[in-house]
């Protein structure tokens, strides 16, 4: 899935590691990845190179559905630097294979009136320049009803 914005909005970007690149640039293959221990199952985020639960090193990156649920939600009114056109919202998504993992997002593709706890949504990348490559962010839209369910 990619985002459908054209001019991408002023945002900071992340600093990419070998660690966390999966997470930051998965959205190219419309993938939202997380690592995960293979050896207990155990997805971890933020990455961390070794399994909190098992202990394991044998981590590595592996794609989810994209799909989540707003456990909580903001809209913001104030401009606080350059970047989204106000108002937009600012949700925490918790991921569906594991409500554990919880994601600081933005909600588009929708007005912001219209977003509520609990509101399923899936994952739309927004791509922005990074030097020489670029990093693609993981936003969330309303689940298509069809997918809902």
């Amino acid at each position: 899935m990619s985002g459908d914005v054209a001019s991408p909005p002023f945002r900071i970007l992340p600093r990419i590691t070998d660690l966390n690149r999966p997470f930051w640039t998965g959205g190219e293959h419309g993938e939202l990845r997380f690592l995960r221990c293979r050896d207990c199952g155990t997805r971890l985020h933020p990455p961390v190179p070794v399994c909190h639960v098992d202990h394991s090193r044998n981590v590595h990156p592996e794609a989810v559905s994209g799909r989540a649920t707003v456990a909580t939600f903001t809209i913001n009114h104030q401009m606080w630097m350059p970047g989204p056109e106000l108002p937009y919202v600012v949700a925490i998504v918790e991921i569906e294979e594991d409500p554990t993992i919880r994601l600081t997002t933005n909600i588009v593709g929708c007005e912001p009136g219209d977003v509520y706890i609990g509101m399923p949504v899936e994952v739309v990348f927004e791509r922005q320049p990074d030097g020489d490559g670029a990093v693609w962010l993981p936003l969330f839209r309303p689940r298509r009803e069809a997918e809902v369910g």
